[in-house]
This record gives C-alpha cells, sequence and structure tokens, in this order.
C-alpha cells in the first residue's frame, strides 16, 4: 500500500501527470541536499516527496510552459 494515498494527493493537484512531475522534481531536489532533512536518510526520496505534496509542504503554479 502506497502512503501517502494517492486518492489524498490528487485534491491536492490538478492532474495525475501534474503530481507525476512535481514529485520527480522534489526527489532530486531531496536527492542532491541529503543534508536538508533527516527522513531522506531513512525513507527513498519519492515517498519523502509525495509526502511533501501531502502535507502541503510544496505546491505547484501551472504557467503556460508548464509547472513552475
Amino acid at each position: 500500500m502506497i502512503y501517502p494515498s494517492i486518492d489524498h494527493i490528487l485534491g491536492k493537484v490538478d492532474s495525475r501527470y501534474s503530481l507525476v512531475i512535481l514529485a520527480a522534481k522534489r526527489a532530486r531536489q531531496l536527492r542532491e541536499d541529503k543534508t536538508s532533512r533527516e527522513d531522506v536518510a531513512v525513507f527513498k526520496e519519492v515517498t519523502v516527496a509525495l509526502e511533501d505534496i501531502s502535507k502541503d509542504r510544496i505546491t505547484f503554479e501551472r504557467i503556460k510552459n508548464g509547472i513552475k
């Protein structure tokens, strides 16, 4: 079972595509700077990224050319 639930996270973004892009960008940030958070050392970056989206730690803004 995936935690946090995809159904819960989809309420935070406008589409599954946006969720994938947002989570991938956040996971890359976490991988590059592992010293920023302790939970990254314990869990995988994608799990932490999805948790950040679920808890509104990060958001996105739709712009004409993509996601900012």
